[in-house]
């Protein structure tokens, strides 16, 4: 039986991280090709490969989302591979914990270079290919940060703060011109970028705490939600938040 997203293209930046890596994976076993990127070239390269093994069309590159000129090269080897991209997963993303006055100027252009100028010009560099499907996805990765403060991580609540509002307003601009543009906002997810923090604190954690499931999510409990966006299922779906947190915006 043909998979949920038999005959599509994806894109997936951050596709080595924990919900990238969840998310190639579900990709894959429901039929879609893929081209996987990652600021680590070999681990995109080893990721296609262990993808391939498994029957999927998959190219792995390295892709620094903060480059225009590393997005085109990406583009261009969907052309080349693919000759389309009907899906665009923007997961790539760091994080940097100081508040307001301990955060310094490198690292607050470092996180706002990755987490929101990335999905800008992965979105400006896709658009075409996207829009030429006829039924395009961007889903764009936010955060419960990038809804509700938490008096820390000043950069990076302000850099998912304007992922939300960046994919509402491509969702205006593209709703009659084939592209749905959606944002996803993980809770705390056991992922390798806070891993160190959840072996060390656990159900302390003060977020896991908040959490009325009282757990952190899984990456694989993630990727659903970037399959249903993927898929023609949410063909009414844009300009949307999902968000998958074990409750904890619920109060």
């Amino acid at each position: 039986m043909a998979g949920r997203l038999a005959g599509k293209t994806a894109l997936i930046t951050g596709a080595t991280g924990g919900i990238g890596r969840a998310t190639a994976e579900l990709f894959a076993r429901e039929g879609a090709r893929l081209l996987v990127t990652d600021a680590a070239a070999g681990a995109a390269a080893d990721l296609a490969a262990r993808l391939r093994s498994g029957g999927t069309e998959a190219v792995g590159i390295g892709l620094d989302v903060s480059s225009e000129q590393h997005w085109g090269e990406a583009i261009a080897q969907v052309e080349q591979h693919f000759g389309r991209l009907d899906v665009l997963v923007n997961i790539a993303g760091v994080v940097d914990w100081p508040g307001v006055e301990d955060t310094d100027r490198q690292a607050w252009d470092r996180v706002i270079a990755v987490n929101q100028t990335g999905t800008w010009l992965g979105m400006k560099a896709a658009m075409p290919l996207l829009r030429a499907s006829g039924n395009g996805s961007v889903i764009n990765t936010s955060s419960v940060l990038g809804l509700i403060g938490s008096g820390a991580a000043a950069a990076y609540q302000a850099s998912k703060g304007a992922v939300r509002l960046l994919t509402k307003t491509a969702a205006v601009e593209y709703a009659t011109r084939g592209v749905r543009v959606n944002s996803v906002h993980p809770g705390v997810i056991a992922t390798p970028m806070i891993q160190e923090i959840l072996d060390a604190e656990g159900d302390q954690q003060p977020d896991v705490a908040r959490t009325p499931m009282r757990r952190a999510g899984r990456p694989e409990e993630i990727a659903p939600t970037m399959l249903f966006l993927a898929g023609d299922e949410s063909s009414f779906v844009t300009g949307a938040e999902f968000v998958v947190d074990g409750g904890l915006t619920a109060h």
